[in-house]
């Protein structure tokens, strides 16, 4: 019987008058894969805002291994195990990539104070080669491709030994032969037991990846199931295009 690694139960996000989020549900079983579609503006990025603690909710719960991490900080979601990406890359621009992974695993947000609580160097390198940085890491930000920047972003996400990581358009702006490169690094995480929740505009891309989808339109549930199915429901059609 699978079992549920992260639940989240009828998450709410106001700002002002505006309903981002409106009594959203779903959850990941361990070992899957799920993505989370829909249009632009629909509430996908803060979704994972609402999961990873940079925002709070107005009501909902977030179930993580069974423990209710709603009120967690950021910091405290991290150490049990949820990291992300971010759709625009934030690298720390002064430090070279091998530090910039580095900065991500101090467990606390300030990061000054806790320098000798990061990952040893030797073992950052490791996760960067794992991630095809190894001629990267001595390179500063502005000399990175953005294929190269989306690399550093899972890097940093892997660095905090997650189970489970929510990858906000990690394939936009990739050209295809570094789709496929990204996509294999991924799958192979996937066998060693990661989890991962997929926000995507490239269905080519998200579809080998995921073996389950959510779709939400202006901040709501509307479908859920594999990924052949999503594609051709009637309501997702008329969320995409109207």
């Amino acid at each position: 019987m699978a079992t549920k690694l992260i639940e989240i139960k009828g998450l709410t996000k106001k700002f002002g008058g505006l309903v981002a989020v409106n009594d959203f549900s779903f959850h990941v079983e361990k070992g899957e894969a799920l993505g989370l579609m829909g249009p632009n503006g629909s509430g996908k990025t803060t979704v994972f805002n609402l999961v990873m603690g940079d925002l709070k909710p107005d009501s909902g719960e977030i179930i993580f291994e069974g423990k209710d991490i709603t009120n967690y900080p950021t910091y405290q979601r991290v150490k049990a195990g949820i990291a992300r990406t971010y759709q625009v890359p934030r690298p720390f621009q002064e430090l070279p990539v091998i530090e910039d992974i580095q900065m991500s695993t101090i467990p606390d947000s300030i990061m000054g104070s806790f320098r000798g609580r990061a990952m040893p160097l030797e073992k950052v390198a490791k996760i960067g080669e794992d991630v095809g940085l190894k001629e990267h890491l001595s390179m500063y930000p502005r000399e990175l491709t953005m294929g190269d920047l989306r690399r550093v972003e899972l890097a940093k996400a892997l660095a905090t030994n997650p189970k489970i990581v929510l990858l906000d358009e990690i394939f936009a702006g990739l050209t295809v032969a570094e789709i496929g490169e990204l996509d294999t690094l991924l799958q192979q995480r996937r066998k060693k037991g990661l989890n991962f929740i997929v926000v995507s505009h490239d269905l080519k891309a998200l579809a080998p990846l995921v073996d389950r989808v959510v779709v939400i339109h202006f901040g709501e549930f509307i479908a859920e199931g594999p990924f052949d199915k999503i594609v051709n429901d009637e309501r997702v059609k008329a969320a995409y295009f109207g």
